[in-house]
This record gives C-alpha cells, structure tokens and sequence, in this order.
C-alpha cells in the first residue's frame, strides 16, 4: 500500500519545544514513516506507511497534549480568523488591575493603594491554579514527552513565587504575589500577539482566500440569483461585472472585459478577455462584463492549487532550522540548571533568599525558547507569500533555502532566455516529394517542442496537406520519428539523430543560416530536407542577465541547439554558452558548474528535465512542460512569455529570506545572551523579564514582517 499523507492543524503549542515533542513522539510510531510540525503555521504533515484511523492519529496527538483537526483537500484551506481576546487573557488582565494600582502607588509613596495580602492570594491563587493550568498540562506533557519547553519554565517560575509569597505571608515577611500574576498576564498577552501575527499579517494564505467573493450571480431557472461560492457547481453560468472577483476558473460565454490576474503572476497588466477566453478565480474585472461557465471549482481552481502549495510549502521546514530545533531541545534542561546555580549563587553571596529566589526566577522567566523556535518559519512563511505575489511558488521550504544561496544559473535557450516563438525563416528541400512539409509537420504534430510547433504553425500557413502517422517514437533533446503509409520511416529532429551524410546543398544551406537553428528531416535514412528556424529574445533577457552578474551569479546557456546559434544568445548577453549538448550533456554541465557553486537550472521542456533534477535547485518557467515542471522545485508563472524577471524575483525573494532568518537567529541567541546574564545579577526583575521575553517573540515576528513589504515589480514594468 503506498504511503497516506495527512495535513492537520495543532491546537496547544505555545513554543518550538511543543513541536520538536509532537513530531518525537509521532516519529516514534512503528506505522509513522515521518512527522513534521510546523510550529509557525500550527499545522502537521503526516505520512505514514498505511492507512491509519482517523481517530488513531487524533488519540497519538492528545496523549502529547495537543489536539488536531484534519485538513483535506476538497475545497479550499481552512484559514484561522479568530480575533477575539480570550476569555483567560482577559480574566488575568482583570486580576492584575489592582496590583496595577498597587505598584503605581508604591512608585509614588502611596503604598496602601496596594491591596491586603490575603486579598493578593486570593487573586494570585485563581491566576495560579485556574488561569494558568494550561501551563501546568503543557509542562506536565513536556515532562512525559521528554521535551522541556516554555510551559515548564513559566509554570516552575511563577509557582516558585506563589509559594515563596504565601509561605511570607503566613510568617509576616514581604510578599511577591504581583510578579507571579503579572509575568502570567504578560505571557499570556506576548502569546496571543504573537498567535495573531502568525495567523493573519505573516499568512499569505488569508489573503489568497480574500480574493474570493462570498456570493455570485448565478444564472438559474433563465433567471440571475446569487448564490453561495460554495454553491456553485461545475456548468453553471456566472455573471462578472466591473469591480467583480471571478469566483472560479472558466470560460466566457457572452461579453467581453478587461482582468487583473496579480494574484497569479505578480503583473498588473491588464488582460482583455472575450468570448472563449479563460478566466481564473481571484481575478478582478476592471472594465467591461461578461458571463463565464464555471470548469472547476474550490481546490481545483489554480488559485486552489496555489494555495494548496502555498500551505504545504510553509508546513515544512528548511535545513537551517535544524539549527533552532537542536539548541531548542536542550536549551530548557540548561536554563533550569542556571537557575539553581543563580539562587545557590545569590542565597550564597548575598545571604538572602527572597532576593536570590526572585532572581532565580527571572532566569526562568527571560529564557524563552520561543524566539528560537519562531526564527525559521516565521521567515519562510513570510517569504512564500512575497513570492506568491510575485509569480513564484517554491515546492517547500528546502527549495527557498537552496534558490537563496545559488552561485551559478545554468539556462537552456528555447522559451527561456528567448520567446520561444520560433518562426521558420528558411527552408531546404533535397527531396523530389511535392508534400515534404505535409510529412514533416504531421511527424511533429506528436511533438511539445517548440521547434515542432514552429514547423506545424508553419504548414497550416502554407495549407500543407496532412497525413496519418503511426509507431511514433521520440527521443529528448534529439528528435522524433514515425512511419506515414506509402512514405515510409520519416526521421525529424537533429542531424545526429537523423543520421544520414551531408551533401553540398545542405552544409552551403547551413552556412547561409549561421544563427538559426536547423531541424533535419530524413525519409527512409536518407535527407529529404532541413528547415532554418529563428527566435528572439525575451523582452527583460538583458535585465535579468545583468541583475544576476550584480548579485555575483555566473549566468551560462545550456542549450541542445547548434553552437552557432548559441554563441549569438550568448554574445548578445555577454555570457558563456554551450550548445550541442544532449540531455546527459547538459547534466554533466550541471555537475561541473557544481563543483564551485550551488546551481539552479532554469529551462521548459523535456529535455532539461534531467539537468533540472541534478541542479541544487530547478526553475520550470511559465508553459513549461509537464515532465518539465514535475523536475523543477521552483514554478514561475508568467502572464507575458515575452518577460523572464521573475526567474530574478524567485533568487531574490529566496535571498532575502535567508538573510531574515539569520538575523532573526541572531536576535533570538544575542537576546538570550544578554538576558540571561542580567537576570542572574538582579538587573531584571521576573516582573521585567517577563515584558522582555514577549518581546523577543514578537521582535522576531516584527522583522520577518519586513519581507511583506518587499516589492520587485518594478522590474516588471521597466
């Protein structure tokens, strides 16, 4: 039985250590083949090797002291939108108002503006053993999960202050009990800003399920009713009209207006559509109206696709978060032994236990792991859905990594650098057959190569006759061959691969076509005729050439086309090019470039499926085939084939996201550096290390949110 792939969401976790426990004790499970938890997105990506109850999986999650709900893929991904402060936030914010007023008034000499002690136990022992039990399961949960994380430093430190301040109450000493409901309510608040941050403003996926109206004009019984999105079914007539989000993807059926697909390609380009045109759900009309019949629905619309990608892609995890994930798992168990070693140190030195459990408890308090935790997805989910923006969707979080730390880009020609668009400028017939273009266009016809399609677009123009081919068979990157009934074997593709002699005619043919590129055409082994081909390059090839080279990448031209065309592409841009290459040469290519840097491979068709697959990274471009995109771990849309910048757009994106979360790394460990020491000598008390730990979570938040105002699309429109 294959392996089943389950996606839940996890309700529970309060910090990185919550998810190393969860994905501990699930990799543990002899029918669990790997689990992983995302603690930035809350989600679970399970895959185990058969199939596994619902309920099993479910039990597994709660005996860790989670809960989980099942994501399927049916319809579009459910998105948390839960902005009510809850219930425990606002009760400890209640509870802490009169040591509020207690604690101002003690700054201004008015200490009986703080209330009676057994009024403050009163109020410390319900935010202690009520407010605060969910600390008290997780850390029991950590405990038994053999993971220690934030639960279990909050709930040992504030329980430190509860007793210490009820045993001083009884014996008439001063008591603490402010510090234990304050660091609670500062918690509790730090852990809901930083839950909100991370379920709306860093999450693209909100805003892809914005682009979706609630209701539309469906047309039913001759009449126009609107209808629930969720509604709709396949067949049905919609109406859009100016300012109208397209709610699913379909084709116009009357009418015609003008579209706004930014959603899908990052390009603001408007789009006229008419009837027989597709449409894409998230588009917006800008101009004009029309009716449109609904072809797919919810998951598999391309925005469903997209978002479906995009939620996996922020699930998983990228290899420098292992680095988190290893300091996560021991940096609890060395917290708790410094802070013995500050209340031994202290009780020693300065003689007094109060002052020495306090600063004890400080250590405990400061040293959250939670940043640690939030450095890497934080940064990932925010980059995702700038590249979504952008036109760009990385497989995971493993191929953001990898697009940001690229030495060399290695580019086949065809469709990539150039349109693609190949026109047939000349043509060569050594054959006395009247319908040698009817042959070869029919043997191609079977083909995806744009050469192919070049030729076929060719004798439609010149009302070639067309014939029936059989036993086809294509080799990538060389050609395909067929047998037609009274021609015979029909070979088109290079000269290798049709492997017959060249006469005088056809080398003076190819020396007067020295920058096309040249397909051969072979009839029963023997050479019938060669057509010269031409293309262009792309609009912003220059552009992104040059962005490349000022960002230290080594741009080169991998292309199975003849040397000769490659060297005017690759003169023209002022890089290196190799043409000739087969499949396996250009992987070879690929191996060599390797040896010095991390090499993407960016190309359309089959033929660089196997270098995509031994590049660091592949970039499958808009219209690329599918074998093509299958091998790429990076997929760039484009609206405009004549346009290639967002192949600099998925480097620059990854880049910068590599860059936040090195820098969100070194707040979390610089913070924790600093911190600690200063908790163990008294300069921050529980109450002040408390407000600093919400705010190293939520400072790391504030800096992967600079990646959402990263924008490129200027480039889009030089």
């Amino acid at each position: 039985m294959p392996n089943q792939t389950h996606t839940l969401t996890i309700h529970g976790m309060t910090c990185q250590a919550c998810a190393t426990r969860l994905e501990k004790v699930l990799n543990k499970k002899d029918s669990v083949k790997r689990a992983e938890v995302n603690f930035a997105t809350e989600t679970l990506t399970l895959s185990t090797e058969s199939d596994i109850p619902d309920d099993e999986i479910l039990t597994w999650i709660k005996k860790t002291g989670f809960t989980g709900d099942f994501i399927d893929g049916s319809s579009q991904i459910p998105i948390s939108s839960n902005d009510k402060l809850p219930y425990r936030l606002i009760a400890l914010g209640v509870l802490s108002l009169p040591f509020w007023v207690g604690m101002v008034g003690m700054m201004t000499g008015l200490h009986v503006l703080m209330p009676p002690n057994w009024v403050q136990f009163i109020l410390a022992s319900i935010a202690q053993f009520a407010l605060a039990m969910p600390f008290y399961k997780g850390a029991w949960a950590g405990i038994r999960g053999g993971l220690l994380g934030m639960d279990v430093l909050v709930a040992l430190g504030t329980s430190m202050i509860w007793a210490y301040s009820t045993y001083a109450w009884l014996v008439d000493a001063h008591v603490y009990f402010e510090a234990s409901v304050m660091i609670l309510t500062f918690v509790s608040l730090g852990k809901y800003l930083e839950y909100r941050t991370k379920t709306g403003s860093l999450n693209a996926l909100s805003k892809l399920m914005e682009l979706l109206p609630h209701t539309v004009k469906v047309k039913r019984n001759q009449m126009w009713v609107d209808v629930a999105l969720a509604d709709v079914k396949v067949g049905d007539i919609l109406q859009a009209k100016h300012g109208d989000k397209i709610a699913v993807d379909g084709v116009i059926t009357d009418g015609q207006g003008e579209i706004t697909q930014a959603h899908l390609t990052g390009e603001s380009a408007y789009l006229s559509k008419s009837y027989g045109d597709e449409v894409l759900a998230g588009s917006v009309v800008v101009d004009g109206s029309f009716t449109y019949k609904a072809q797919a629905m919810g998951a598999q619309t391309t925005l469903g696709q997209m978002t479906e990608a995009l939620s996996h892609a922020q699930g998983t995890k990228a290899p420098i978060a292992r680095l988190a994930d290893r300091v996560a798992g021991v940096f609890v168990p060395v917290v708790v032994v410094l802070s013995v070693l500050t209340f031994l140190g202290n009780w020693y030195v300065l003689g007094q236990f109060d002052i020495a459990l306090m600063r004890a408890v400080a250590v405990l308090v400061i040293a959250c792991p939670c940043a640690l935790g939030l450095a890497t997805p934080t940064a990932i989910m925010a980059g995702m859905g700038v590249a979504s923006r952008h036109g760009v969707q990385f497989l995971d979080a493993v191929a953001l990594e990898t697009a940001g730390q690229i030495g060399a880009m290695a580019f086949d020609k065809t469709g990539t650098l150039t349109n693609g668009q190949l026109v047939v400028v000349d043509s060569l017939s050594l054959s006395d057959m009247p319908t040698l273009l009817g042959v070869t266009s029919s043997i191609e016809s079977h083909s995806t190569h744009p050469m192919a399609h070049a030729i076929t677009a060719y004798a439609y123009d010149k009302h070639a006759p067309t014939f029936t081919a059989k036993n086809i068979l294509s080799q990538a990157g060389y050609g395909i061959q067929g047998e037609i009934s009274g021609v015979g074997v029909v070979k088109v593709g290079t000269s290798d691969f049709v492997s017959v002699n060249l006469d005088e005619k056809a080398c003076a043919f190819m020396n007067d076509n020295p920058t096309a590129s040249l397909v051969f055409v072979a009839i029963n082994d023997k050479l019938a005729g060669i057509f010269a081909l031409s293309d262009a390059l792309k609009a912003d090839a220059h552009m992104l050439i040059n962005k490349l080279k000022a960002d230290g990448i080594t741009p080169v031209i991998l292309s199975g086309d003849r040397q000769s065309v490659v060297d005017k592409v690759a003169d023209e841009l002022d890089i290196d090019g190799y043409g000739e290459l087969s499949p396996q040469d250009k992987s070879l290519r690929i191996k060599h470039l390797q040896k010095t840097h991390k090499t993407a491979m960016i190309g359309d068709g089959i033929n660089d499926a196997l270098a995509m697959t031994t590049a660091d990274i592949g970039m499958a471009v808009g219209g690329a085939t599918d074998v093509a995109t299958g091998s790429a771990s990076v997929r760039l849309i484009q609206s405009d084939a004549s346009r290639t910048m967002n192949i600099y757009h998925a480097y620059k994106i990854a880049k910068l996201t590599l860059d936040n979360i090195k820098q969100n790394l070194f707040f979390a460990f610089i913070y924790n550096i600093i911190g600690i020491p200063l908790a163990m000598i008294g300069a921050l008390n529980p109450m002040m290390a408390s407000i600093a730990m919400a705010l190293s979570s939520l400072s790391v938040l504030a800096n992967a949110l600079r990646l959402k105002g990263v924008d490129l699309k200027e480039d889009l429109q030089n």
